[in-house]
């Protein structure tokens, strides 16, 4: 898992994971071991073709509970029977009981069969009942054969379902197991692990339009160097994420290396300061909030043309001019209107808290997020963090070392609050 993406804000929600009959059936595990490391409760239920994939026995190892498989009590293929503790088949409401307990029901792989089920209504197997019976959105990502998905009773599925409310996680391109090219892989596991939380997710931000800036950026000085800092853009990546988990649209500005993002965010890669500046700076005024994490480059060097520079032509050494680059948390900070939240980051090897109160003046912010970097549990390139808060109006608040997803999780419920 990514570290930008493990979240595990999410004890207490339960997701309902419904599996087809497909080769990418033998991804499904690996999201019921992602979701359960959130800390959600997550139940499953195969289809009988699924079951010809992979076994009832792998989803339980992992945790899931309930694990369904037929509509009524009987023998079943494998040699399971109602009466396993794998299959609680037996419970003549089974079909009901995600849609009354599950917060998040995701199909994946979903086949051609059961999009049609579900966008003609039908309940003829324990998964469609299920998912007719479950209230809110589903979340569905399809993995089938190109030429299957491209079909046009399947394409008019698709279309019913999305225009019913559920989420439908377009399949990828590449080549399938049946050795064609084309459009039909499931998604990214990634996109769908991530699609899962944002359906268990409070949707508190949306209708919010949000800024982030991550990463760093490179000032190039020759022909093939450049000035920079070892930013890895995580706890930017986390914030974006966090934010469109709970329904904000998110336009992110990412320097170079920036950690991947779901296709539901806005993602805008540039290389130097003034690239970050001019793209971070044509958004703002439609944005509701900003949240700049990126390690800017206050300056640049002075570029010595596109040639690589000789050591033969510095023997005696030399120097390097500087010049600066535009403030983009200031800018956009004093630019500020009413109803807008800028919220900055302070990276620092000491002296924190008097850097965090003068940006907090100086840039305009509504709240400054600050860290000493060099330790081990914090700042450049590590999976936590230990972090400061100075909001306009109260005293700084110390958090504790944390994950830089619950260390975003926490900034968006501040912003929640605002």
């Amino acid at each position: 898992m990514d570290a930008h993406l493990a979240f595990t804000r999410f004890t207490g929600r339960r997701l309902h994971l419904g599996v087809c009959g497909s080769i990418a059936a033998y991804k499904a595990p690996d999201f019921v071991r992602m979701w359960r490391d959130a800390g959600m409760d997550v139940g499953v239920t195969l289809t009988d073709a699924a079951r010809r994939f992979i076994a009832p026995l792998t989803f339980a190892a992992l945790g899931a509970s309930p694990v369904f498989t037929t509509m009524f009590a009987g023998g079943q293929p494998g040699g399971e029977t109602a009466a396993s503790p794998l299959s609680p088949d037996d419970d003549v409401f089974g079909h009901l009981m995600p849609g009354q307990s599950a917060h998040a029901f995701v199909i994946a792989p979903a086949s051609a069969s059961t999009m049609a089920r579900l966008a003609h209504g039908l309940a003829d197997d324990m998964l469609s009942a299920q998912a007719l019976a479950f209230p809110g959105p589903l979340v569905i990502a399809p993995a089938m054969n190109p030429k299957m998905w491209a079909n046009a009773a399947t394409q008019e599925n698709v279309a019913t379902l999305r225009r019913r409310g559920h989420v439908v996680v377009e399949p990828g391109c590449g080549r399938t197991a049946c050795m064609e090219e084309g459009q039909g892989r499931l998604a990214d596991p990634r996109d769908v692990y991530l699609h899962g939380l944002r359906a268990a997710s409070p949707q508190d931000m949306h209708g919010k339009h949000v800024l982030v800036t991550l990463g760093p950026t490179r000032e190039q000085w020759d022909g093939v160097r450049y000035w920079t800092n070892p930013s890895s853009g995580a706890m930017g990546a986390a914030v974006a994420v966090a934010l469109w988990l709970r329904g904000a649209e998110v336009q992110a500005v990412c320097g170079p290396g920036t950690p991947w993002l779901p296709a539901g965010i806005h993602r805008h890669d540039v290389t130097g300061a003034r690239q970050m500046f001019d793209a971070a700076d044509a958004a703002w005024d439609a944005m509701h909030a900003g949240v700049f994490t990126a390690a800017v480059a206050d300056f640049s060097p002075v570029p010595l043309g596109a040639e690589k520079f000789k050591k033969a032509d510095a023997q005696d050494g030399f120097s390097v001019a500087f010049t600066p680059n535009p403030d983009i948390l200031a800018t956009l900070g004093k630019r500020k209107r009413a109803g807008q939240t800028v919220v900055g980051f302070a990276a620092e090897t000491s002296g924190l808290a008097e850097s965090m109160a003068r940006k907090l003046a100086s840039k305009n912010a509504d709240m400054i997020v600050g860290n000493l970097v060099g330790g081990a549990d914090a700042g450049f390139g590590s999976a936590t963090n230990r972090v400061t808060v100075l909001a306009q109006g109260a005293q700084p608040e110390e958090w504790p070392v944390l994950p830089k997803p619950d260390v975003a999780w926490r900034i968006v419920d501040w912003l929640v609050r605002r």
